[in-house]
C-alpha cells in the first residue's frame, strides 16, 4: 500500500470529525456506576462510624480506625499504626511528603533535603505526574530504563551507591503506568537491600493499580515493607494507594503506609496543615466495601468492564501492525494502560496525525522527564473510558498514522505495506 493510499484512508477518517479520547486513564461511566451506592449509604440520620464516632466534626487526623483497618490490608502493612488516611488523591500525599522532605527532611535526615541539590531516579517510560512533582520542586530527574521486571537495577544500584544527593526513586510496582508490567521479586529484594549513599533515601512505591486486575491471571508482588524491614531498611518505602479508580475518581479515599517511624513523622507534619480528612467519605467507603474482600469483589466488576476494551485495543494492534515490524506493545494483566513503541522519530508525528483525525492521545514524550523521550518512540494508550466502538475507530487511526509516519521518515519503502 502506497503513502497516497494510506493518506486517502486517513482523509476518510478526518471527514468524520471524530472526538475520541484515549489520553488519560479515566474510568468509564459504567465503572463509576458500580459505586453509585456510595451516594446513599450515608444519610442525614445515619452518619456515625462503625464504632459510633461522630464524623461531622473535627478530629481523626490520620483516619477513622475502621478505614485504617481496611487500608492496612489494601496497603499490605502489618498494623494500623503503619497507615495514614488522606483525601481523594494519593498524588496529594506524594507531593506533601516530598515537600516536607525539602523543608524539614525525613525522620532520619541529618538536614532538610532542600539544603543541597536533590535528585530522584525516574524509571522510564513512567508516570508523568511523578515527573511533574520533581519539576515543580526543581528536583533533578535521572531517567533509568525499565525491562519486563522493573527498573534496570544494575544502573539504580550504581547511582544510589555513590551519590548522596539522590533522595528517592519513583516506582509504580504493579501494572505500571504506562507499560502495565510489574516488578519482580528480585527487583523488590534489590530495592530493599541496596546500599545508598543517602541514609534518608526513599522508595515512593505508588501502588495505584494494586487490585486492578483484568482477569484471574494476576501478578502478585513481594511485600516491599516486610522486605525492607528484614534488610534493616524499614524507613525506606512510602507505599501509596487510593480508591480513585475503584469508586469515584474525584471522591475517593487515599492512604499511605510505611514504618511506624515514617508514619509518626508524617502525622507530625499533618498536625500543622489539617484538622483531619473527610470522615464522612471514609464512612461511605467503609459501609460500601465492609472489608477487603468486599473491595476485591468490587474490582472483579471493574475487570469485567475493562478487559474487553484492552482486548479490542490489542487485537487491532496485532491485526494492523503485527506483521509490519513497525511497533511493539505491552500486554498487561491489569492496570489502565498499554505502552506502544513506534519507530524512533515517529511518536510525535503519530500523536499529531491522530489528533488531526479526532483522536486525543497522551502527548508524545509525556512518559519521560521533561517530556523528552530521546527516541521519540513511546506512546501511552488508555483504553478505559471510550466505548468498544470508539476504541476500534481510534486504534484504526493510530495504526494508520503509524504507517504514514514510518513511510514519511523512510523507515519503510512506499509500497511495502499490505
Amino acid at each position: 500500500m502506497t503513502l497516497d493510499q494510506l493518506q486517502s484512508q486517513f482523509e476518510v477518517f478526518k471527514a468524520k470529525k471524530l472526538a475520541l479520547d484515549m489520553s488519560r486513564g479515566k474510568p468509564s461511566a459504567a465503572q463509576l456506576d458500580l459505586s453509585n451506592e456510595l451516594l446513599d449509604v450515608v444519610t442525614s440520620k445515619d452518619y456515625l462510624s462503625f464504632q459510633g464516632a461522630e464524623t461531622r466534626n473535627y478530629g481523626g487526623l490520620d483516619g477513622l480506625p475502621e478505614t485504617k483497618e481496611l487500608f492496612k490490608d489494601f496497603l499490605e502493612v502489618s498494623s494500623v499504626e503503619e497507615v495514614v488516611i488522606g483525601g481523594n488523591a494519593s498524588l496529594t500525599i506524594m507531593h506533601d511528603i516530598v515537600s516536607r522532605g525539602i523543608t524539614h527532611g525525613m525522620c532520619d535526615s541529618e538536614h532538610p533535603w532542600g539544603k543541597a541539590p536533590i535528585k530522584f531516579i525516574c524509571p522510564v517510560p513512567g508516570y508523568d505526574r511523578h515527573f511533574s512533582i520533581c519539576q515543580h520542586f526543581g528536583i533533578e530527574m535521572i531517567p533509568v530504563s525499565c525491562n519486563d521486571n522493573g527498573p534496570d537495577m544494575d544502573k539504580v544500584e550504581q547511582l544510589v551507591a555513590k551519590d548522596a544527593s539522590i533522595k528517592g526513586i519513583w516506582i509504580v510496582p504493579k501494572y505500571s503506568n504506562p507499560t502495565g508490567l510489574s516488578c519482580s521479586d528480585e527487583v523488590v529484594d534489590r530495592l530493599s537491600t541496596m546500599k545508598t549513599a543517602a541514609n534518608d533515601f526513599r522508595v515512593f512505591w505508588d501502588n495505584a493499580y494494586a487490585v486492578h486486575h483484568l482477569s484471574e491471571d494476576q501478578d502478585v508482588l513481594k511485600n516491599i515493607l516486610a522486605t525492607c524491614k528484614a534488610a534493616g531498611n524499614a524507613n525506606r518505602p512510602f507505599i501509596l494507594c487510593s480508591t480513585s479508580k475503584i469508586t469515584f475518581a474525584g471522591a475517593g479515599v487515599s492512604g499511605v503506609g510505611g514504618s511506624i517511624e515514617n508514619m509518626d513523622w508524617y502525622r507530625g507534619h499533618l498536625f500543622f496543615s489539617t484538622i483531619g480528612p473527610d470522615k464522612l467519605n471514609q464512612v461511605r467507603h467503609n459501609r460500601f466495601f465492609k472489608n477487603i474482600e468486599g473491595l476485591y469483589v468490587h474490582m472483579k466488576k471493574h475487570g469485567a468492564l475493562l478487559k474487553p476494551r484492552f482486548d479490542k485495543t490489542l487485537s487491532i494492534l496485532k491485526s494492523e501492525l503485527g506483521e509490519t515490524g513497525l511497533a511493539t506493545w505491552t500486554q498487561p494483566k491489569g492496570g489502565y494502560f498499554i505502552s506502544l513503541d513506534v519507530p524512533n522519530g515517529c511518536a510525535k508525528r503519530v500523536v499529531g496525525l491522530a489528533a488531526e483525525a479526532g483522536v486525543k492521545l497522551t502527548g508524545a514524550g509525556a512518559t519521560y522527564p521533561g517530556n523528552n523521550d530521546p527516541n521519540d518512540s513511546n506512546i501511552r494508550l488508555a483504553p478505559s473510558c471510550p466505548s468498544i466502538d470508539e476504541i476500534e475507530q481510534a486504534m484504526q487511526i493510530v495504526c494508520l498514522a503509524t504507517k504514514i509516519a514510518a513511510i514519511e521518515i523512510g523507515i519503510i519503502k512506499n509500497s511495502v505495506l499490505n
